[in-house]
């Protein structure tokens, strides 16, 4: 399949990076030294910024110091995140015109991708960038601003039900789920094999869905 474009935008955790069992171990110990069950609160944190999920669970006077504890178990656990296959060869051919849009906070984006061996990006999306977290599409218009393009001209990655919505409602070129749970009409196992052409993305083994990707839903304030 060729994708044209003349930006990507990737998702990070899921997309770019495994972070799966760091994030669940950070998650577990963060919701048990808060009382809180573990099982209820890994519910809700994949594609979600931990503001959103710590307002969820907490009262307001703990949000503050209860999103920096987090933050800090996230970052502490980090060594254990590796890059999704095919990641590293991808990035490395792309031009400077790819961004990642991620729920995570700066510091947490740094050190995944430290330790899973991943360039910086040429733009870079976090948590902190954007007033609605995903699914609002705030974080990729604003990807595609910075990378000083349309979003119609730009390809999105991502691999949850939340990212993806983000994605859809963002009205990209086309959306790719990333991993073969991803909720997208398009779907790759992982990135290994996806190639620049100069005026797009190659996807050598794409997964073709019947059924469209769930529509995009602006979460109340």
């Amino acid at each position: 399949m060729k994708l044209d474009c003349r930006g990507v935008l990737f998702d990070v955790d899921g997309v770019l990076v495994d972070s799966t069992l760091a994030g669940e171990r950070a998650w577990t110990q963060w919701a048990c030294e808060y009382g809180l069950d573990p099982t209820k609160v890994l519910k809700g944190v994949h594609g979600r910024r931990s503001w959103d999920t710590v307002r969820l669970h907490l009262p307001l006077v703990l949000h503050k110091p209860a999103l920096l504890r987090i933050d800090r178990i996230e970052i502490d656990g980090a060594a254990m995140t590796s890059p999704i296959a095919g990641a590293a060869q991808l990035l490395a051919a792309l031009p400077e015109n790819w961004g990642v849009v991620t729920s995570a906070s700066p510091g947490l984006l740094a050190a995944r991708l430290a330790a899973a061996g991943l360039p910086p990006p040429p733009v870079t999306i976090t948590s902190e960038d954007v007033t609605c977290g995903k699914p609002d599409p705030e974080g990729y218009l604003r990807g595609a601003a910075s990378l000083g393009l349309p979003i119609g001209e730009c390809v999105i990655f991502e691999d949850s039900l939340t990212g993806i919505a983000a994605g859809l409602a963002a009205k990209p070129a086309q959306v790719v789920g990333v991993g073969l749970g991803a909720p997208a009409a398009v779907t790759v196992r992982d990135l290994r094999g996806i190639r620049w052409t100069g005026d797009g993305l190659h996807l050598p083994h794409p997964l073709r869905r019947s059924s469209a990707a769930p529509r995009a839903q602006r979460r109340s304030p």
